[in-house]
C-alpha cells in the first residue's frame, strides 16, 4: 500500500500546469500502466477525467489509475524524448496496446566496413557500429542524413548495390558522393570523412572544421586545389548546417539539475536525471525541516546527504552556489573514483535543464499542498465521525501476519497529518506460545507497545486502530485496563460481510453494533489506508522471519554445539540428512561431540522432523 494520500482527482487537476511535459497513469500496485506526452498537460490530463471514453481501451486503461504523476518539459519535443525513455523504462502495458509501439529511430554508422554508410534505423541496436539518437521523428532523422551525405559526400546506397557497380551513378555526378564503389577516394580519404560525419554527429563541431582546415590547407600545399576547393565548400556548409539542424546534439552527458520550490511551509526538491544527454525522468523530495526555510542551507543539507549515500554523477546543476562546495566536490570524487563538479552558473543547455528542473519543483509543490490539504480533511472527517472532542494528530495501527503459527509477526504503523510516519513504525516478533493465536499475539504485542508508551518513552495516540473484529478489540481494551490507559480511543477495523473495500465495520468498545461509513468518506479512506499500511508491513516482516527460519539450520538451535562442532558433524555425515539419520553413539565418535551432547542433537532432530 502507497504511504502517499489517497489520490483525489480535483485537487490534482487544478494544480496542473499548461506547459507540455510527460503524464505516467499508475495503477493500484504501484506500476506504471501507461505513459503520454503532452502539449498542454492540463488539457490532456484533464480529459482523461472529465469526459466518457468511447474506445474500450481506454476506458479499460482509467478504471485501474489509481494516480497520476507528471513530469514538465520545456518543449513539446522534450517531452516526447522524454516519453520515449520512460516508455522503454517502465514498458507500461496500455502504451502497447493503444500507442504505435515502434521504436523511436536512430542514425546507425557501419564504422566496421571498409566503406561505411550512415542510414536510418528503427529497432534493437544490435549491429557493429555507431548509434546516435533517439530523434524525435523520422523526418529529422531523413533531413538529417540529407544534409550529412552532401557535407561529407558519403554514400547512400546499400551494400549489394555498392559491391555490383561498375561506374559511378548519379549521386556522384550531383557531387553527393566520392564514388567509393568505383575506388575513385581511397579508404583512407573515405575513412576520415566517416570519422568527420561521426564526430559532427556527437556534437564536436570545432573539431571538424579544423579537421577539414588541415585537409584544405594540405590538398592546397599538394597543388590539388580542387580538392582543396570542396574542402572550402565543406567549411562553408558545416556552418550553414550547424544554424538549422533540427536535432539537439548533447553529447554523453551524465548530469543531474537540482530545482529548489517553498511556500516557507514545504519545501520541494527535485532531482532532474540526465544520462547520456538526454532526460530520463525526475524525482520530488520533500526535506523535513525544524523552521528551516533558507533556501542555501535547504540545499547543502540535501546535496551532501543525498549524494554521499548513493553518488553522484560527473556534474551536479543547481541555481545558486551552496556552502562547502569545494568540500563536497572532493569527497563525492573519492566516492565515486571520478571527478564530480557542483555548478550554479551555466549557460546552453544547462541552464535550460536547470529551469525546467525549477518548473517541475514548482509543481511538485503544488501537488503536494494539495495533499497535505486531503489529509488534513481526512483527519478532521475522522474525529467528527468517532465523535472526538477535537480532530485527531496521532493514529497507530495494529496488525498480525503469520503462516499457519509461524514465525508470526505483529506490526504497529503511525500516521500524522503529514501522512505516514515511518521513523515511528515498528514490528514485534511474537512469542511461539503467541504465534497461532491471533488473540494472544495482539494482547503481546499491544502490551508490549504500550508498556512503553506509558513510561512516556513513545508518544502516545489519540486514535488506536486494531485490524480485526471483536475478539481482537476485546484484547486491546484488557491491555489497555491492565496499563490503566482504558480512557484512549480503540476502534477495531473488520472487513465486513462481503469483504470488499468501502463495507468496512468499525467496532467500538461498549457498543454491541458495528459502525460504518459511506464508501466515498474521507474518514473511512484514511481508516483503510492505515489498515492496509500495517497489512503490508506485517506480512512483510513476516515472510522476512520465516524466510530467515527456513534458511537457518536446527543444528543452530542446539545450545553447546557451537560453529567448529556443526561444521566437524557436516563434514563427518555429509549433511544435515546424515546427522539426522545417526544414532547417539555415531554422534560421540565425532570430535568434540560428548555423550550428553549427542543426545540433546538426536533429541532435538528427532523430535520434530519438519526442518
Amino acid at each position: 500500500m502507497s504511504l502517499e494520500a489517497p489520490f483525489e482527482i480535483e485537487p490534482f487537476l487544478r494544480t496542473l500546469t499548461h506547459r507540455p511535459g510527460v503524464y505516467r497513469m499508475i495503477d493500484a500496485k504501484h506500476q506504471v500502466i501507461y505513459v503520454g506526452k503532452a502539449r498542454d498537460l492540463k488539457k490532456r490530463v484533464s480529459s482523461y477525467f472529465r469526459r466518457q471514453h468511447d474506445a474500450p481501451k481506454t476506458a479499460a486503461m482509467m478504471q485501474k489509475v489509481a494516480r497520476v504523476e507528471v513530469t514538465v518539459a520545456n518543449t513539446e519535443a522534450e517531452a516526447l524524448i522524454l516519453e520515449y525513455s520512460l516508455i522503454k523504462q517502465h514498458k507500461p502495458r496500455f502504451n502497447i496496446l493503444l500507442r504505435d509501439d515502434k521504436s523511436y529511430p536512430y542514425i546507425y554508422a557501419s564504422t566496421k566496413s571498409a566503406f561505411p554508410r550512415l542510414r536510418f534505423h528503427r529497432g534493437p541496436r544490435k549491429g557493429k557500429g555507431r548509434y546516435f539518437g533517439p530523434y524525435p521523428s523520422t523526418s529529422a532523422v531523413r533531413q538529417t542524413l540529407n544534409e550529412l551525405e552532401k557535407l561529407f559526400l558519403l554514400r547512400n546506397c546499400n551494400d549489394t548495390f555498392f559491391r555490383n557497380r561498375s561506374r559511378p551513378c548519379l549521386q556522384y555526378q550531383i557531387k553527393r558522393c566520392t564514388a567509393p564503389c568505383v575506388g575513385l577516394i581511397s579508404e583512407e580519404q573515405y575513412r576520415k570523412d566517416i570519422d568527420a560525419a561521426v564526430t559532427f554527429l556527437e556534437g564536436k563541431n570545432k573539431s571538424v572544421v579544423n579537421t577539414f582546415v588541415d585537409r584544405m590547407e594540405a590538398a592546397s600545399g599538394d597543388r590539388d586545389y580542387e580538392q582543396a576547393a570542396r574542402f572550402r565548400d565543406q567549411i562553408s556548409k558545416l556552418k550553414e548546417i550547424e544554424a538549422r539542424q533540427l536535432v539537439k546534439r548533447t553529447g554523453r552527458l551524465d548530469l543531474d539539475i537540482i530545482g529548489f520550490a517553498s511556500n516557507s511551509a514545504i519545501h520541494c526538491v527535485t532531482v532532474m536525471f540526465i544520462r547520456n544527454g538526454s532526460v530520463i525522468g525526475s524525482r520530488d523530495h520533500f526535506p523535513k525541516l525544524a523552521g528551516e526555510t533558507d533556501k542555501q542551507k535547504i540545499l547543502n543539507a540535501f546535496v551532501a546527504q543525498y549524494y554521499l549515500e548513493r553518488g553522484a554523477p560527473a556534474e551536479i546543476i543547481l541555481e545558486s552556489d551552496i556552502d562547502d562546495r569545494e568540500i563536497l566536490q572532493r569527497e563525492l570524487s573519492d566516492r565515486v573514483h571520478r571527478k564530480v563538479q557542483i555548478r550554479s552558473k551555466v549557460r546552453g543547455d544547462r541552464k535550460r535543464w536547470l529551469q525546467m528542473a525549477k518548473t517541475n519543483a514548482e509543481q511538485g509543490l503544488n501537488l503536494k499542498v494539495a495533499s497535505n490539504a486531503t489529509i488534513r480533511r481526512q483527519f478532521t472527517a475522522l474525529g467528527e465521525a468517532l465523535e472526538l472532542d477535537e480532530s485527531p494528530q496521532r493514529l497507530e495501527c495494529f496488525d498480525i501476519s503469520h503462516t499457519a503459527g509461524e514465525a508470526a509477526v505483529a506490526s504497529c504503523v503511525v500516521f500524522n497529518t503529514a501522512g505516514a510516519l515511518k521513523s515511528d513504525y515498528r514490528r514485534f516478533n511474537v512469542t511461539p506460545d503467541s504465534g497461532g493465536d491471533d488473540y494472544a499475539a495482539m494482547n503481546e504485542a499491544l502490551r508490549r507497545r504500550y508498556e512503553r508508551v506509558k513510561k512516556g518513552e513513545v508518544a502516545m495516540p489519540d486514535v488506536l486502530f486494531i485490524d480485526g473484529g471483536k475478539g481482537q478489540l476485546a484484547e486491546a481494551v484488557k491491555v489497555l485496563r491492565d496499563l490503566e490507559l482504558d480512557w484512549l480511543t480503540v476502534v477495531a477495523v473488520a472487513k465486513g460481510p462481503s469483504r470488499r473495500p468501502g463495507a468496512e465495520q468499525l467496532f467500538r468498545p461498549g457498543e454491541s453494533r458495528a459502525m460504518t461509513l459511506p464508501p466515498d468518506s474521507p474518514a473511512l479512506l484514511l481508516i483503510q489506508q492505515i489498515r492496509d499500511e500495517a497489512h503490508r508491513f506485517a506480512i512483510t516482516g513476516h515472510r522476512q522471519r520465516r524466510a530467515k527460519a527456513r534458511r537457518t539450520s536446527k543444528l543452530e538451535q542446539i545450545p553447546g554445539l557451537g560453529p567448529k562442532k556443526r561444521r566437524e558433524l557436516l563434514r563427518q555425515f555429509g549433511g544435515l540428512q546424515g546427522v539426522t539419520g545417526a544414532g547417539v553413539d555415531d554422534l560421540v565418535e565425532v570430535h568434540g561431540i560428548s555423550r550428553k551432547l549427542a543426545e540433546t542433537i538426536y533429541n532435538t532432530l528427532h523430535l520434530d522432523k519438519d526442518f
